[in-house]
């Protein structure tokens, strides 16, 4: 009987270990999300996915089907734009950053080339595409000042109006009005 048991006791081990690492696996794939005072709920990693994928933009302008699409996270401007249709002869392929990373509740407007002669002609910058060395061209705006409003702009998306440029640290209601004439916001 002794003999039996050390015989075959690897497998009552095996066994045990497997159902341990299953009973972890499956612990791990629900996560528990507390709110301050409330009721604790859990999400499990499948809602999770299909909170991400339940991500929408607006595509406007000059794309073949301008519109609402549903996106995946890690998707980029240009995957939406192809969703779209693509651009039409009449956009301008440089207003929009084609590998910018979309985010939720995103407007990508899609310019026409006529819409970029008419804004060179006013000398206004288009500051959703402006580089940091166009940016630094604008009445108080220095180096760090153009980097920041880049940085925002990358990290947060693009500028929806003129008052959103005072969320970017360092710009206050006097630089805004400093530059106001001098730039565009879509």
């Amino acid at each position: 009987m002794m003999q039996i048991a050390k015989r075959y006791g690897w497998i009552v081990i095996v066994v045990t270990a497997g159902f341990f690492v299953f009973h972890t696996q499956a612990e791990s794939d629900t996560a528990m999300v507390e709110r301050a005072g409330q009721d604790v709920s859990v999400v499990t990693v499948d809602e999770q996915i299909d909170e991400q994928a339940d991500m929408k933009v607006d595509v406007k302008g000059e794309v073949v089907r301008p519109g609402v699409y549903s996106i995946e996270s890690g998707m980029r401007v240009n995957d939406v734009i192809l969703l779209a249709g693509g651009m039409t002869d009449k956009a301008d392929p440089t207003s929009v950053n084609l590998a910018q990373l979309l985010q939720d509740e995103m407007v990508i407007l899609v310019s026409s080339e006529q819409a970029a002669i008419s804004v060179q002609g006013t000398g206004q910058i288009v500051i959703n595409q402006a580089t940091q060395e166009e940016i630094q061209t604008l009445s108080g705006i220095g180096p760090s000042k153009a980097e920041a409003i880049v940085m925002y702009r990358e990290e947060n998306g693009p500028f929806q109006s003129k008052e959103d440029l005072l969320e970017v640290s360092g710009i206050g209601e006097k630089t805004l009005e400093a530059i106001e004439e001098e730039i565009r916001v879509p």
